[in-house]
């Protein structure tokens, strides 16, 4: 796995090797994987479309995501709160999202707990306060686990509050995605890049 994890591309720059063979995952890995998002709307784009990628690959909703975008009133957590089951037949129609009754239901479900979370300093706020002390330095794809004790609190939290389709992985997954953690392999021309977590040495 060493080996193959990363990969020095025509650029010059090194990346892990799944954002190295496709252009749209190698633009998303430059550009957004592993930022900060501190934004509701953002964040709530994010749960629904790490929710729809269980059991798909990234790339596949990476490819859909301008139609999940127009599907979803842009991830306007009141818009999508407002969805009726004619919505969710409508939706269920769209061939150019993933065609999923349990996950488009659990976007509008997830639309309505962002809203209730308001009332508690909203989801930004509540999604980073589960940050850990420490984010992972990985070498290889092996050293990268699956979830955390931070994901597991996460989703165990979100449940509570009426979120579905936040598992322990899923919520590992969007720590990664949003710039909670640094998993970016060491190496990497992104590691460190986030402004979260200071540079080794630093």
């Amino acid at each position: 796995m060493s080996e193959t994890s990363l990969i020095t591309g025509e650029d010059g720059l090194v990346r892990p090797s799944w954002a190295s063979s496709d252009a749209l995952m190698q633009q998303y890995y430059d550009t957004e994987w592993g930022l900060p998002v501190r934004d509701e709307q953002g964040l709530y784009e994010r749960i629904c479309l790490e929710g729809f990628q269980a059991g798909l690959s990234w790339a596949t909703i990476l490819r859909k995501r301008p139609a999940f975008r127009e599907a979803f009133a842009d991830f306007d957590p009141d818009a999508v709160a407002r969805f009726t089951d004619d919505d969710v037949e409508r939706l269920m129609l769209n061939e150019g999202i993933v065609r999923n009754r349990a996950k488009i239901n659990a976007a509008v479900t997830n639309a309505r707990a962002t809203i209730s979370l308001r009332d508690e300093g909203g989801l930004a706020e509540f999604v980073w306060s589960f940050q850990p002390a420490e984010t992972p330095a990985p070498v290889t794809y092996a050293d990268i686990p699956s979830t955390s004790p931070e994901s597991v609190a996460l989703s165990k939290a979100l449940r509570r509050r009426g979120f579905s389709f936040v598992g322990p992985t899923t919520m590992f997954a969007l720590m990664e995605a949003v710039g909670i953690i640094d998993t970016h392999l060491v190496g990497s021309h992104r590691r460190g890049s986030s402004g979260v977590w200071p540079l080794p040495g630093a």
